[in-house]
């Protein structure tokens, strides 16, 4: 084999995540290139020409620069939002920000290899794409109602025994004015006469049916390969949403049955995702029930806490042509 192309990464500064994913690119020999393209235009300058194809470059503001023809794969993790200096109005800056994303991210765009693509990333965020592809490939999935017609959602639990799961559709958390410290939405419990008519008009909003708990399971997907957490909350908090409640978890290594593991790679296969965070239940009767699957989720932790080699799988994912299909 030749020498490796580059990787792009692209990421905010901050994100011990993408480190973790670096520092094994770096120790493997690999060359890599991280950048926020949400630098354009302060720390980052574009410059891509059309002749029999595009071609150009990406410069640092420290003067690095990247040759588009070199990178061999990109790195979607989490950029930021373009920033802008003092003195541009508001209509201004969103005007720069359309312009850099489709110029920027159309000429990005044409990398052939990606972990995941933006586009992908971007339609299986649709919860409603996500959950109706799980339901047709084989994975359990709860009753589910996306609405925003209070009788509707009042009936739908009382369906239900008098209670449903309502859950954010979007991003579970509401950033306020600056200076205000941004708020979350867990999954919460909602009785049939807590619902709000003006409320859960002003919105689409998302419901489902409870669903009973023995644990729960994070499975972070990479090529084929399930790398399995079990979570086991010792708070109500936690037992609700895992993520209200950190402190109180419990981490140990599983595995998914193997009809459950051949659902999932269908799942991903189907959303054309290389690369995904899947939260499922496990009831006290052995069922496994699909809840969501995070295109761009994080993971750093459970490695952390398991010792699982999703770095290194990811590392893989982005340097060597897998077969898709193959999990462990």
């Amino acid at each position: 084999m030749g020498s490796p192309g580059t990787v792009l990464v692209l990421t905010q500064w901050f994100d011990p995540t993408a480190d973790m994913v670096v520092d094994e690119l770096n120790r493997r020999g690999v060359p890599v290139f991280r950048c926020d393209p949400g630098d354009l235009p302060q720390r980052l300058t574009l410059n891509a020409e059309l002749g029999m194809g595009w071609a150009g470059n990406l410069r640092l503001d420290t003067g690095r620069t990247l040759d588009l023809a070199e990178v061999s794969c990109a790195y979607y993790r989490r950029p930021a939002r373009f920033r802008y200096p003092a003195g541009l109005t508001d209509a201004d800056q969103r005007w720069a920000s359309r312009e850099s994303l489709r110029g920027l991210g159309g000429v990005l765009h044409l990398i052939p290899r990606w972990l995941n693509h933006p586009a992908a990333i971007g339609r299986a965020e649709y919860k409603p794409i996500q959950l109706d592809t799980a339901r047709r490939v084989g994975l359990d999935v709860p009753r589910t109602l996306i609405t925003n017609d209070h009788k509707r959602a009042a009936t739908f639990a009382a369906e239900l025994g008098g209670r449903v799961m309502y859950k954010s559709l979007s991003t579970s958390i509401i950033r306020g004015p600056d200076g205000d410290a941004p708020r979350i939405l867990y999954s919460t419990p909602v009785a049939a006469e807590q619902l709000d008519p003006a409320g859960v008009r002003l919105a689409a909003h998302l419901f489902q049916e409870p669903v009973s708990k023995s644990h729960e399971l994070r499975v972070t997907y990479v090529d084929g390969r399930m790398y399995t957490a079990q979570i086991d909350a010792t708070s109500d908090t936690g037992r609700t949403d895992w993520r209200a409640d950190y402190e109180n978890l419990t981490y140990s290594v599983t595995e998914l049955p193997p009809p459950v593991a051949a659902a999932v790679c269908r799942l991903m296969d189907a959303l054309n995702l290389r690369f995904g965070a899947l939260d499922l239940v496990v009831t006290p009767d052995g069922r496994h029930v699909f809840l969501e699957v995070n295109p761009n989720g994080q993971w750093g932790w459970i490695e952390d806490a398991t010792g699982l080699p999703i770095a290194a799988a990811i590392a893989d994912a982005l340097t060597v042509e897998q077969e898709r299909g193959h999990h462990d």
